[in-house]
């Protein structure tokens, strides 16, 4: 449990020649997600910080509007060939009163390591409606503010320092780096930050900027919109329908953030200079 590295021996060829080594991977494994004893969805994610991934998920697909509507997350059977628990199945139980989840929640057999809406029951379940709407939100952020945090956030990034082979989220609050989750999944870094605010009961996440490492796709918009973030910045590029989600949402969206630059795609009257 918690494994986030495997140690594999490689091959390094170069100019100068081959030669073996022990090389630092980053761990894939799947967790099943079941809610009230019936499964949910299974994705593939880097082990660790799963009971956040639960509560995060669970928040961005609008089965949950605070930890309050979670009775209990527990794992439960999932054993490997040596008959312990593979802490793989994770079964989250809702609180009296609490619906279970909208068929259209299901996913079809999986979610991969990259794309967090693959496998969705139904098209019309991809865009969801949330309960903290960020349109209202009146936080502002200077550009010099912005270039600050990609390298906030990639010198709290250490198992991607190992093996380059992570993804990164963190969430940022008044200049402050508040939390900073990896995993090989894009969304799953997200729903683990997403996680970690419904358990500290900072949802809905007014004020806030959710800042992640590589692009930024609809389903990234999606979450971030669900906990009532107001501004998400990626230092790649946006999607088109992540454009368009956020200017419907009327988040501020930022791409190409490096050094000291950005394109402020929608939103930009949250992009100020400083006083």
């Amino acid at each position: 449990m918690g494994r986030v590295t495997v140690r594999r021996a490689v091959e390094r060829v170069s100019s100068s020649g081959r030669r073996r080594r022990v090389d630092a991977l980053a761990a894939e494994e799947p967790m099943e997600l079941r809610v009230n004893g019936r499964a949910l969805a299974v994705t593939m994610r880097t082990p660790g910080q799963d009971v956040e991934l639960a509560h995060g998920f669970l928040l961005s697909e609008g089965v949950i509007g605070s930890a309050r509507d979670v009775s209990t997350a527990r794992f439960c059977e999932g054993t490997g060939p040596d008959g312990m628990n593979t802490y793989n199945v994770l079964d989250v139980a809702l609180a009296p009163g609490v619906p279970e989840p909208d068929t259209g929640v299901e996913r079809n057999f999986y979610t991969t390591s990259s794309c967090g809406v693959c496998g969705k029951g139904a098209l019309d379940a991809v865009k969801l409606k949330t309960r903290h709407s960020p349109a209202a939100d009146p936080v502002r952020v200077t550009p010099e503010a912005l270039t600050t945090f990609p390298d906030a956030l990639r010198a709290r990034q250490k198992v991607f320092e190992s093996t380059g082979g992570l993804h990164a989220a963190g969430l940022f609050r008044d200049g402050e780096l508040l939390v900073v989750r990896e995993d090989v999944g894009r969304h799953n870094a997200v729903d683990k930050v997403l996680g970690w605010a419904v358990l500290q009961d900072l949802v809905p996440l007014t004020g806030s900027v959710l800042m992640v490492s590589g692009r930024a796709s609809f389903e990234l918009v999606q979450k971030a919109a669900m906990a009532g973030i107001a501004v998400l910045a990626a230092v790649s590029a946006p999607s088109s329908l992540a454009v368009e989600l956020a200017e419907e949402q009327g988040m501020t969206l930022v791409g190409f953030l490096r050094g000291d630059s950005m394109n402020v795609y929608t939103g930009g009257e949250r992009v100020v200079e400083a006083a």
